[in-house]
């Protein structure tokens, strides 16, 4: 069997995967061109608003183009079958096999208008384009629906608009056919288009678009070691539960065909946006592929809509989920499942806080794992794009804690790859892909790969709204050559401030590294007591003792009145018992007690055991020479203020999971048990040396797991010496007297 490194070397030798010399040379021209028509949109339409002429209006250009050749057979077919009496429904059907020769998805129009003669009849050029729009094969015709492209259409036409939005597209400079315009490179054009969209618009930065060579990156990362997937013939499935507009199935679907053009591909996406459902439905029918497979609606479940392929199981699986955006309308619908469902649902290992649902798409992907190969399967890849929120937000026992644990320690996580910042569009932040699998090669298995790619990059030379840098292919073939490699302290040769420096890129991790325990720490309480005029002044910052004055009436004012003065002076009485008691330092508890039971018995003031409370807060002080506070078992109290938290490394001599973690438990309650040998020796090692009456409150451990990717990159940069600075501000000094001279000269 090849090695993984001579399989990465074989796809770089074969590799014509990029998008340099796939982007149409007039791409600029063309994007240009279209954007100069949707300006002419400005008036009945704000700039944000364009999209909703402009993106149906490509899609209904480039069918228009596809058509042209067949245009008039189907419409002698059309009118010859409408003349035999065929119903609507019959005749569909049959041009469905006959009219689309050589196609195996229909697409055809059964009108007699395209782009130039709809422009013959000016005066009636709305109710034309509508006919033309209506007259679509059905699948076709649903993508316009999604649009809601009707309604634009009466606006236009309202506003003048119409016949001069359809000359515009209708010229030479936009021919979107595929023979000119392939379908990658249309791919291209949607998302430039509508990033400037977007741009105007002002959209959050959890809705962004994938830049193409991020994609491409995950493609690489996610076939590099796989053998499979290049056999003549094989079958597998891809699968993105936010497809967008489908470039990360079209562009994986293009990178295995590149290397292997008769593998059986079948694509599987679910998208709740209609525009962007609509965009990537119009992408696979031009390319006839089947669109059925592309579900619309929320993957989560929204109350109207759910996992639209909730039974299915796929080979290889891209997603970039929206982050940073809170998944309160699904809240129910999810919380429900994980409730109900546990393990045999999507959720069970935990959900993540309400204002970051990114996890849950995660969790979503993984529950569509194929059998692994010891389950007797194929397994699956997973390669999902995520901010630095999954890595660590969350303590020990939260929602994505346990997530991370749950994926851990199943040893699904193989790799994490830290991109570039200013990568994305419109966000500049870090982002990360998560590689996930259930078919780890044997030296990966127990393992998680962290790869530093965050110097991989180039300035571009032109920005693109946030997006300042780019992988170019060198890039990509270096970040898949150390993920390739897996070898810890793998260096790459990067650019830091002008500089090319070779740097540690790659380290490899056990499983149980990412993993800890919180535990608790306690000190005994120890506080003195004195009835001294000044701690009695405190009782009057006690809640129950000021709750004394107050009454619970609230309607009948001569009642409350009446309660607020026999509150007040029980009050008076309280304090004046205290202020006959010796003023006497008293270093231990009990004994302080049984002098303010003397006090108070001698008096006809009954005390209620929260008064009492209070008071003796009141009269304490904290005093590390006072006698320890005892409970009523007579174990030592823990002192709240000094009580501290300890984050310890997982025990080596645990096998993982841990628990029942394997099978889906994340019960913590056995974990006390399991690790006090452990936590005790830390606590004698790390604690008693500094503080030798501290003990662990054992029944309040908790597991973590959390991924510090940039603490384990991070490179200490020593500052400059303290000559050297002081001589750069002598200069800098100097120059300022200069240039004061010519000032007042």
């Amino acid at each position: 069997m090849r090695s993984v490194y001579a399989d990465y070397q074989l796809l770089v030798k074969r590799d014509s995967f990029n998008g340099t010399n796939r982007v149409s040379h007039n791409h600029d021209q063309l994007v240009g061109f279209i954007w100069n028509i949707a300006n002419k949109l400005r008036g009945p339409y704000r700039p944000p608003q364009y999209r909703r002429v402009m993106l149906p209006m490509i899609v209904l250009r480039r069918m228009d183009c596809v058509l042209a050749p067949a245009r008039t057979k189907v419409r002698a077919q059309y009118e010859k079958l409408v003349a035999q009496g065929h119903s609507e429904e019959a005749i569909h059907k049959i041009l469905g096999k006959s009219a689309t020769e050589g196609r195996d998805q229909p697409l055809y129009n059964t009108s007699k208008y395209d782009f130039e003669n709809l422009l013959g009849e000016p005066d009636q050029i709305a109710r034309n384009l509508i006919t033309y729009i209506d007259s679509f094969s059905p699948k076709a015709r649903d993508i316009f629906d999604k649009f809601g492209f009707e309604q634009e259409v009466e606006k236009l036409d309202n506003a003048n608009r119409l016949f001069l939005i359809i000359q515009e597209f209708a010229k030479p400079e936009v021919d979107l056919h595929p023979k000119k315009i392939s379908n990658l490179q249309m791919g291209y054009i949607f998302e430039e288009l509508v990033r400037k969209f977007n741009e105007q618009a002002n959209e959050e930065a959890g809705d962004h678009f994938t830049p193409r060579e991020v994609i491409r990156l995950m493609a690489h990362l996610m076939y590099t070691d796989d053998e499979e997937v290049y056999t003549p013939g094989i079958a597998r499935t891809i699968y993105d539960p936010t497809c967008g507009t489908g470039g990360m199935l079209s562009l994986s679907e293009e990178y295995i065909r590149e290397q292997n053009p008769q593998a059986n591909l079948i694509l599987y996406g679910q998208e709740y946006n209609a525009e962007s459902y609509a965009i990537c439905c119009s992408d696979l029918l031009i390319k006839d592929e089947p669109i059925d497979n592309i579900h619309f609606g929320d993957t989560l479940g929204d109350g109207r809509t759910e996992d639209g392929h909730a039974d299915k199981k796929f080979h290889y699986m891209m997603a970039n989920p929206p982050f940073g955006v809170e998944w309160k309308t699904q809240q129910s619908i999810v919380q429900k499942e994980a409730d109900t469902l546990g393990f045999s649902g999507r959720f069970g290992a935990g959900t993540p806080r309400i204002n970051d649902g990114a996890l849950l798409f995660l969790q979503t992907m993984i529950s569509k794992m194929r059998p692994s190969p010891e389950e007797g399967g194929d397994g699956s890849k997973i390669a999902i794009v995520f901010n630095g929120s999954p890595l660590f937000t969350g303590d020990a026992g939260s929602g994505e804690s346990n997530i991370r644990r749950w994926i851990i320690e199943n040893d699904w996580l193989d790799a994490i790859i830290a991109l570039p910042d200013q990568m994305f569009y419109n966000t500049g932040i870090l982002t990360y892909i998560w590689m996930v699998t259930n078919r780890k090669r044997p030296e990966r298995r127990g393992k998680v790969q962290l790869i530093d790619a965050t110097k991989h990059f180039q300035k571009m030379r032109k920005s693109l709204g946030n997006k300042r840098n780019e992988l170019s292919d060198d890039h990509i073939n270096e970040i898949t050559r150390l993920y390739a490699a897996f070898k810890h302290d793998d260096t790459s040769r990067v650019i830091i401030d002008g500089e090319t420096k070779e740097r540690i890129c790659s380290k490899i991790f056990d499983n149980r590294d990412f993993g800890y325990l919180k535990i608790i720490v306690e000190r005994p309480l120890k506080l003195n007591f004195q009835a001294s005029a000044d701690r009695i002044a405190r009782l009057a910052g006690e809640t129950a003792f000021t709750k004394l004055a107050e009454s619970k009436k609230r309607k009948d004012a001569a009642v409350v009145a009446a309660e607020e003065k026999a509150g007040k002076a029980l009050q008076d009485q309280i304090i004046a018992v205290l202020a006959s008691m010796p003023d006497t330092l008293v270093k231990n508890r009990p004994s302080f007690i049984k002098l303010l039971n003397v006090a108070f018995n001698a008096s006809a003031v009954k005390l209620e055991g929260p008064v009492r409370n209070a008071i003796l807060s009141a009269l304490s002080e904290r005093d590390e020479s006072a006698d320890t506070c005892l409970d009523a078992k007579r174990n030592p109290e823990p002192d709240t203020e000094l009580r501290d938290t300890e984050l310890v490394p997982l025990p080596t001599d645990i096998e993982l999971p841990l628990l029942n973690a394997g099978e889906g438990e994340l019960n913590d309650d056995e974990l006390p048990e399991l690790v006090f040998d452990h936590v005790e020796a830390y606590l004698a090692a790390e604690v008693h040396p500094h503080v030798s009456d501290a003990w662990v409150d054992h029944k309040k451990t908790k597991m973590g797991y959390e991924v510090p990717l940039n603490r384990h990159f991070y490179v200490y940069e020593p500052p400059r010496p303290l000559e050297e600075i002081e001589a750069d501000i002598e200069g800098v000094t100097r120059d300022i007297m200069e240039m004061l001279k010519g000032i007042t000269s």
